[in-house]
Order: structure tokens, then C-alpha cells, then sequence
């Protein structure tokens, strides 16, 4: 934000001036979901390979789960990013993690992007990403499926970092009365994160903007 209003300091004076402030940076805790059931389905090599620098859209897809909490409800998020631009281009939201919510995401996904065949589709091993109904998916649209390897989140670290930012920004420390107010807060973010929230990565635009930006250049 600060590129963007035209003054460029260093990450050690921005430290400085947020001590005299009295600020300090919220670090981000760890993700407690964990979909992983074992081997039950097909386990799909690691094409992805840490290859996260795209510079098509439409070429590579992450996919994950998260959970949140309201109470003793819980409520679960799919997304799907394109590692183009990190935008969100399709999500679920339920109370179950179940394989129904994960092919309701990239159906999604398919239906609005129409990607050319070879789309590469990357995700961990979660029984969701081993059944049936989501390889069928990425048959029918000539994708290809690649898996982090078993228990590494690194392999898929640019979705993890999403999660990260999303519960920072909305979640952590905030109160909701119910499942459904976060259900639409989580839908707010979304939309905010794709059309205002700038990254360094992205040439200090948003993932929209950026996606405009490549197309027309």
C-alpha cells in the first residue's frame, strides 16, 4: 500500500516506526484441519514441485480445506486459486468437508474459467482429492492432478498462505453470532481479497487487476 501511495521504505524503518507506535505484527497460528485419511484412493505424483510462478491463467490450480468455528459449529472452506494471479476464482462454504463440497468448488471453478486442456490441478492428499469424484472431474476436462507429498505443507504453501491471511484479516479475534455471519464474512473477504487487497508478488495490484493487466498486455 505504501508502493501504491508512493513512498518506498525498507521493512526494517517500517518495523522501527511501528514500534514507536506501539503496533506489532500479527503472526499467523497453524491450520488445524487435517483431511488426510491415509491412502484410499489414488495417490498422484507432485507435478507441481514447488513450480509456484505461473505466468498464464489457467495453466495451474491449488485447491485446499480449512475450518472455522462459531460456538460448536464448525464451517468449512474449499477454495480454488489460479497461481497466476492468486486470484479465488471459485469456493465452497459447509458444514460437512466432505467430497460433495470439494467437486462443488472446481466444478465451479470449470464452468467460469473454461481452462484448455493440460490444466495443471495441485492439492494435498486428502481423502476428498483421492475419490473418484474429483479425479472424474479433471478426466472430463482433460486436467491433470498432482498431489503435495504426505504431510507437507510446503508443496502447497501459496494456499496455506491465503488461509493465513484470510483467518489474520477476518477471523482470528473477531466475534460471530452465527455460522451464517461467517459464512458472509467469509464471502466478503473473498471478494475484497480478489479486487482491492494489492501483493508485492503481483507487481503491487490486485489479483484482479492483475489478471486485466496480462490480458492486455
Amino acid at each position: 500500500m505504501l508502493v501504491r501511495c508512493g513512498i518506498h521504505l525498507d521493512k526494517k524503518t517500517v518495523l522501527s516506526i511501528m514500534r514507536s507506535m506501539g503496533l506489532t505484527a500479527k503472526k499467523p497460528r497453524k491450520r488445524g484441519y487435517n483431511s488426510y485419511r491415509g491412502t484410499i484412493h489414488k495417490i498422484a505424483p507432485n507435478l507441481l514441485n514447488r513450480r509456484f510462478q505461473v505466468k498464464h491463467l489457467n495453466r495451474v490450480w491449488v485447491s485446499d480445506i480449512t475450518e472455522f468455528r462459531v460456538g460448536q459449529h464448525k464451517l468449512y472452506l474449499s477454495p480454488v486459486m489460479d497461481l497466476c494471479n492468486h486470484e479465488i476464482i471459485a469456493y465452497t462454504l459447509s458444514t460437512h468437508p466432505d467430497t460433495t463440497m470439494t467437486s462443488k468448488s472446481v466444478s465451479k471453478a470449470f464452468k467460469t474459467q473454461q481452462p484448455e486442456h493440460g490444466l495443471l490441478v495441485h492439492t494435498d492428499q486428502g481423502h476428498q482429492y483421492q475419490h473418484v469424484s474429483w479425479r472424474k472431474q479433471l478426466v472430463e476436462h482433460s486436467a491433470i492432478q498432482s498431489m503435495s507429498r504426505k504431510g507437507n505443507c510446503w508443496d502447497n504453501s501459496v494456499m496455506e498462505n491465503f488461509f493465513s491471511h484470510l483467518k489474520k484479516e477476518m477471523y482470528h479475534k473477531h466475534t460471530f453470532a452465527s455460522i451464517t455471519q461467517l459464512g458472509q464474512r467469509i464471502a466478503q473477504y473473498i471478494h475484497w481479497y480478489n479486487n482491492e487487497r494489492i501483493q508485492e508478488r503481483l507487481n503491487g495490484m490486485s489479483p484482479v487487476e492483475y489478471r486485466q493487466h496480462i490480458r492486455y498486455t
